[in-house]
C-alpha cells in the first residue's frame, strides 16, 4: 500500500524456514521419536495462527520445507492440512534438501492434488507483487539441484521490477561466506553483495534459510536474517523454536522474535566427586521445564565411590522415565568409580562373594583397560550385592 506521495506504508509478514517436515530423529526412543515428528507440524499451525493474530499480510518459508524430496505421502497431507489453515499466502522455496529436481516432492501427485490455493511455490526467478496495490514483491531464489555452483541468492537482486516503488524482499537459502567455516566453497552467499544490493535500495530484506539458529548478517541494517528453526533439531543451535515477524514501514524495518517450538538440547556439565555433587547434578535434572521435549547429553567428570556412583545411576535411571532422552556423552566424559574401604566394609557377604570383591577392589586401582573393566564389574557387584 502506498500514501499518496508514493511511499510505501507499513506492511507485516513472518520469515520462517527449515521446517525440516518428516525428519527421522533416529536418535530418540520411538516414543519421544513420534512426538518430535508431530511437533513439527503443530509448529506450523503455530505460525499459522501468529500470522492471523499479528495481522501479517504473507509468510515466506526460506527453504527446507521438507527433510527430503522422499518422504512418506502421510507427511505431505500432513503438511497441506496445516498449510489449508493459513489465512494468508504462503511462500515455499525449495532449497537443498527439497531441491527442484526431478525428483521434487512439489512435483508429486501427492503435493499438487492437494496443495492449497494460498500456498505458492517459489520455482521462477520472478518478482511476485503480494499485498494491497503490490507494496511488497517476493523474489525467491529456487534450488534446482542439491548443488551449487555459485552464490545461491546474489540473482533475486537484479530479478525484473514488476511495482515500481515496492519493497523487495529476496528469500534464499544457504550459508553467508562470512560465517562459514569453508571460505573456498563456490555454493557461498556473498554477504558483500548481499549489503550491497540492501545500501542500493535494489532490495528491502533479505529472508534466508539454512542455519537453524536466529542470526543477523554483520552490517545489513537488520535487514538480512536467518530465522533459525521453528523447531530445534540438535545440540549447538542459537535461540531456536523461533520465527521472525517483520514489519516494513515507510523505509524501516523492524524484526522481532516470537517463539513457537518447545524442544530444547542440552550438553552440560558436571564434575562429580561426592554425594553433594551428585545431589546437585539431580537437583539440575528435576529442574528442567518441560523434560518430554528435552534432549539431554551430560559430560561427566571426577571420581565417586561406590556408594555414590550407586546413587547416581539411581537417578540417571529415574530421570530417563520422564526425558524425551537422557544419556552420557562418552567422549567428553571421565568419571572414575573408586571404591574405599567404608564401600566394602558396607557390602554384608562372605565367601566367593567376597573373594572375588576383594579381587576386582585390587585390579580397580589400575589405570589400563582391565582397571576399567574391573571398576565396571565391582559398580555392578556392589548394586547385585545392595
Amino acid at each position: 500500500m502506498f500514501d499518496e506521495v508514493g511511499a510505501q506504508l507499513m506492511v507485516r509478514f513472518i520469515h520462517t524456514a527449515d521446517w525440516h517436515l518428516g525428519m527421522q530423529a533416529h536418535f530418540l526412543p520411538a516414543e519421544a521419536r513420534s512426538r518430535f515428528a508431530e511437533d513439527r507440524f503443530s509448529a506450523v499451525g503455530a505460525i499459522g495462527d501468529l500470522a492471523r493474530e499479528e495481522a501479517c499480510s504473507f509468510v515466506v518459508v526460506a527453504g527446507d520445507v521438507f527433510d527430503s524430496n522422499h518422504v512418506d505421502r502421510q507427511v505431505i497431507a500432513k503438511a497441506v492440512d496445516e498449510l489449508s489453515s493459513f489465512t494468508v499466502p504462503v511462500f515455499l522455496l525449495p532449497a537443498n534438501h527439497d531441491a527442484l529436481d526431478a525428483s521434487s516432492v512439489y512435483r508429486s501427485p501427492a503435493w499438487l492434488d492437494r496443495c492449497p490455493a494460498g500456498v505458492t511455490v517459489l520455482e521462477e526467478l520472478v518478482a511476485i507483487p503480494v499485498g494491497e496495490g503490490g507494496a511488497v514483491e517476493i523474489v525467491g531464489v529456487p534450488w534446482l539441484t542439491k548443488r551449487q555452483l555459485g552464490d545461491p541468492v546474489a540473482a533475486g537482486y537484479e530479478a525484473q521490477v514488476v511495482s515500481a516503488g515496492a519493497s523487495r524482499v529476496v528469500v534464499g537459502h544457504g550459508i553467508v561466506d562470512e560465517i562459514s567455516p569453508d571460505r573456498d566453497d563456490p555454493s557461498l552467499i556473498r554477504a558483500a553483495g548481499m549489503r550491497d544490493a540492501l545500501e542500493s535500495g535494489k532490495v528491502q530484506y533479505v529472508a534466508l534459510g539454512d542455519r537453524h539458529s536466529v542470526t543477523e548478517i554483520e552490517g545489513s541494517d537488520g535487514r538480512a536474517w536467518y530465522s533459525g528453526t521453528p523447531v530445534a533439531t540438535d545440540y549447538g543451535e542459537m535461540n531456536p523454536n523461533q520465527v521472525l515477524l517483520v514489519q516494513l514501514d515507510r523505509g524501516t524495518c523492524t524484526v522481532e522474535n516470537r517463539s513457537v517450538g518447545s524442544w530444547t538440547f542440552h550438553r552440560p556439565s558436571f564434575d562429580l566427586n561426592g554425594e553433594e555433587d551428585v545431589g546437585r547434578l539431580e537437583e539440575w535434572l528435576h529442574g528442567v521445564p518441560s523434560k518430554h521435549t528435552t534432549v539431554v547429553k551430560l559430560a561427566l567428570r571426577g571420581t565417586l565411590g561406590l556408594a555414590e556412583n550407586a546413587r547416581l545411576e539411581a537417578v540417571l535411571e529415574d530421570s530417563r522415565l520422564t526425558f524425551a532422552l537422557l544419556n552420557t556423552w562418552e567422549l567428553h566424559s571421565d568419571l572414575v568409580v573408586a571404591p574405599d574401604d567404608a564401600d566394602l566394609a558396607a557390602l554384608d557377604v562372605s565367601g566367593y562373594v567376597r573373594e572375588a570383591l576383594d579381587d576386582l577392589a585390587l585390579e580397580a586401582g589400575r589405570a589400563d583397560e582391565k582397571g576399567i573393566v574391573a571398576r565396571d564389574a565391582l559398580n555392578l557387584l556392589y548394586r547385585l550385592a545392595q
